[in-house]
């Protein structure tokens, strides 16, 4: 258990403490007009507020609570390390079999395993494939008329057309996906900077990409997905009524404990 406070570059910050995830920026107070830090939750937090549907909860009754949640902690350190090695691909550094990358849980840097391997080359193997033009990586923004923040983890143009892109290590694409990559839409990136026209923008299209993908020969599946941001305003109203004081928790915790006494321990 961690709390992880990643700064992002100018002052924006990524908050990650228990489970919940909180991005933080410099603003001005409406009231007095000053600078103050403001904190806006994550669209991933957001969106997992969607109902999951029935397939997720038979899948969670057969698991169990406890099983279910440590499949769900491996699975999301997999998508981290596979995310940091795809991140590391693009920008043009060689990635062998032995490369190490932090392992979110642990903190620890680690191996690729041979399943994340995989997803890398599949990932490889689609570049080689779409061919496409890279405009941002791993950026992230706000949207500061609904009140939340992300990060899109691939913009790139491929035969010419603007796609915002998520990364996923999954088998399935549940609905939540399709939330989030939709509310990346809809960030106040800066078009201007990244060589975005405003005609390109309003014509983008929302894509996932799945990698180590098991069912079928390329390892990988593209899949062209549809704006749903209405829906991922009712996520945020449901997120909204579970989490009525919206703001990171303030508790420290220590990072070890120990008790002592001069009472003797008798077995």
């Amino acid at each position: 258990m961690k709390k992880e406070i990643r700064e992002i570059k100018n002052g924006v910050c990524q908050i990650t403490t228990l489970d919940e995830r909180w991005y933080s920026k410099e603003s001005k107070s409406r009231k007095t007009k000053l600078p103050e830090i403001k904190f806006y939750p994550s669209s991933t937090w957001i969106a997992g507020h969607y109902p999951k549907g029935i397939a997720f909860y038979k899948w969670l009754a057969n698991k169990g609570w406890d099983e279910a949640e440590a499949v769900k902690q491996a699975a999301g350190d997999k998508g981290s390390k596979v995310h940091y090695a795809c991140e590391s691909l693009i920008s043009g550094k060689e990635i062998k079999m032995d490369s190490r990358f932090i392992n979110p849980t642990s903190g620890l840097d680690e191996e690729l395993s041979v399943e994340e391997y995989e997803c890398l080359m599949s990932f490889n193997d689609w570049l080689i494939e779409a061919d496409p033009q890279i405009l941002a990586v791993e950026i992230t923004a706000f949207n500061d008329v609904e009140e939340y923040a992300g990060t899109a983890d691939l913009i790139c143009k491929i035969n010419d057309q603007l796609y915002v892109i998520d990364l996923k290590t999954s088998k399935e694409i549940w609905e939540e996906h399709k939330l989030q990559i939709s509310s990346y839409s809809y960030l106040d990136f800066p078009l201007k900077d990244l060589g975005i026209s405003e005609k390109e923008w309003k014509e983008r299209k929302l894509a996932i990409l799945q990698l180590g993908y098991k069912r079928n020969k390329k390892g990988f599946k593209f899949t062209e997905v549809e704006d749903k941001f209405s829906m991922f305003l009712i996520a945020k109203q449901l997120w909204a009524n579970e989490n009525p004081d919206a703001k990171p928790k303030q508790r420290d915790y220590p990072v070890s404990l120990k008790w002592s006494t001069k009472k003797k321990y008798v077995k």
